[in-house]
């Protein structure tokens, strides 16, 4: 069912999420998220998400009536002029459609595991705490068919909204585990033969070219300043460095992701759609 409520005053009930963009933590505890941008709300709209209400720019409300009448749950539309949503939210906007969400129940690692075909590719992220990268290495991971992404305990939540709007959309199909002990959630993957292999630029170990990863594994990328932290790596069980030129200290790590990731799926055969 739709709501269709026209902004007459900031102090209207079920505004306040997109008055407190900024206050992430706010969210978080409210179990919500925002999406940004019309092809991330589309998106948002098509899967079973719960979706609590929408705030659109009065030129998008008549192409989205069909796909908010759709949805099984009662949704409020907030329309107003472009300039209205942006006094309200504090930002400006390249197209005002912005949506809540609410953040699924959490998946456990056992639930992952047990449905999950072979052989298995996983991610986990590690003290990333930049929205914006942990978006785009979702994207990576949705675009090469991580299987789940294995969030830990210093990294930022991926139902941020920079890194929603990051991944375009993509964490609404991404599997999520948050774990509150990354290198024991580590090791218990190793323990059930399940490789785990860290993307660590400063090893003198093994090149990404010269490692198998046709089998089961788990590929763990690091934070932006600092690398993957001395516990998960030792969680790990090989440190694996891209080749690149001298000179070059590292990669970006959604620009990283994507090498590692486009590795798997070349050694197993690629098996990606073609556009």
């Amino acid at each position: 069912m739709l709501h269709v409520q026209p902004i007459d005053s900031f102090d209207l009930a079920g505004l306040e999420p997109y008055r407190t963009m900024r206050r992430t933590l706010e969210h978080r505890q409210q179990g919500i998220f925002v999406a940004e941008g019309e092809k991330v709300v589309r998106r948002l709209l098509k899967t079973d998400f719960t979706v609590v209400s929408v705030l659109l720019a009065e030129e998008w409300f008549q192409s989205f009536e069909p796909l908010l009448k759709s949805r099984p749950e009662t949704i409020t539309a907030f329309v107003a002029a472009k300039e209205v949503i942006e006094e309200l939210t504090g930002f400006s906007m390249y197209q005002g459609v912005l949506a809540v969400g609410k953040v699924p129940a959490p998946l456990s690692l056992e639930t992952i595991l047990n449905g999950s075909a072979k052989p298995n590719l996983f991610a986990a992220v590690d003290g990333l705490t930049s929205a914006e990268n942990l978006g785009v290495l979702v994207r990576n991971c949705a675009a090469f068919g991580v299987q789940a992404l294995i969030v830990g305990e210093t990294s930022s939540s991926p139902y941020l909204r920079r890194a929603v709007r990051g991944s375009m959309g993509t964490i609404f199909k991404l599997p999520m585990v948050e774990t509150a002990n990354l290198a024991r959630t580590l090791r218990e993957m190793s323990g059930r033969q399940i490789r785990c292999v860290a993307a660590h630029p400063h090893t003198d170990r093994r090149l990404l070219t010269e490692v198998n990863l046709t089998k089961d594994c788990c590929l763990v990328f690091g934070s932006e300043g600092f690398g993957i932290s001395p516990d998960v790596l030792a969680a790990c069980d090989e440190a694996v460095a891209i080749p690149m030129q001298t000179g070059v200290d590292s990669l970006n790590v959604g620009s990283a992701a994507a090498v590692f990731l486009y590795e798997v799926s070349r050694q197993r055969g690629g098996g990606l759609a073609r556009k």
